[in-house]
């Protein structure tokens, strides 16, 4: 695996079965920053961009990067599955950082910075959710579809749902459905116990708030909080909404540096 630079900005890494996967890396002090975006999202989106500059303005190490079939990456997004950017995370976390870091997760990435954090317990020190959505492929997706969708599942293997966001209708493969079983974090108390922070609006009518409860209630951590958002949408990137993430990563940064080494 070789880590390549692009001509115009993105920089490379392959993953072992060559997919490449585009990434911008920003230097700085421990603990790093690793942003995860949401489905369909990618590591230009407005979270991502706030965090890279907050980064900078503050000698902060920094990643975002692009999933499997995502943005810049290679890969086609209806081939991936939350085990394959489960994958992902770990590549760039194993590859491209040193030392503890904070995952900050979009929707999907809430998702992924919990399983992350369960196979990566000793680089993995603290986390931040926005609009987190674990388990949303058996808790929201799977008992959305009605029986036609259901079917097109079984014969064709794909469903294609409206996007609020996008004229393109989203993608949701069997393949996605039932991978998603294999990964579910919901279930069982999850055994993390650095400081959480995680951010929910009350208008969000894609993940309702109700799942970042959820994750509150399931991790074992005492340094734990939600933050429920009057107005805000899914995607909480007005002004005021990136405020309040950036406030979030340096809260638990700190909590981090205040806490005994490991």
């Amino acid at each position: 695996m070789t880590d390549v630079p692009l001509p115009d900005a993105p920089r490379q890494l392959s993953a072992p079965d060559g997919t490449p996967i585009a990434y911008h890396a920003v230097p700085g002090v421990s603990p790093a920053i690793v942003f995860l975006g949401g489905f369909r999202s990618d590591m230009t989106g407005s979270k991502a961009s706030a965090l890279d500059a907050h980064a900078r303005a503050t000698g902060r190490a920094f990643l975002r990067f692009d999933y499997f079939g995502h943005g810049r990456s290679g890969g086609r997004i209806e081939d991936g599955t939350i085990g394959r950017w489960k994958d992902d995370v770990l590549l760039v976390l194993d590859r491209l950082t040193a030392g503890p870091v904070v995952l900050a997760g979009s929707s999907l990435g809430g998702w992924l910075m919990t399983l992350a954090a369960l196979a990566r317990p000793d680089r993995v020190r603290g986390l931040v959710g926005i609009a987190a959505a674990p388990d949303f492929t058996e808790d929201l997706v799977w008992p959305g579809l009605n029986a036609a969708q259901r079917r097109a599942l079984d014969t064709a293997c794909v469903v294609y749902l409206p996007s609020a966001y996008d004229p393109a209708p989203t993608p949701i493969t069997r393949a996605l459905v039932e991978d998603g079983r294999r990964h579910l974090v919901l279930r069982a108390p999850i055994p993390f116990r650095g400081p959480v922070r995680l951010l929910h609006g009350l208008a969000d009518h894609e993940v309702p708030w109700r799942f970042s409860k959820a994750l509150l209630e399931r991790m074992e951590s005492r340094d734990a909080t939600l933050t429920l958002v009057k107005g805000g949408d899914h995607r909480l990137s007005m002004p005021a909404d990136l405020g309040r993430l950036v406030q979030a990563v340096e809260a638990v940064c700190a909590a981090i540096a205040a806490s005994p080494s490991r």
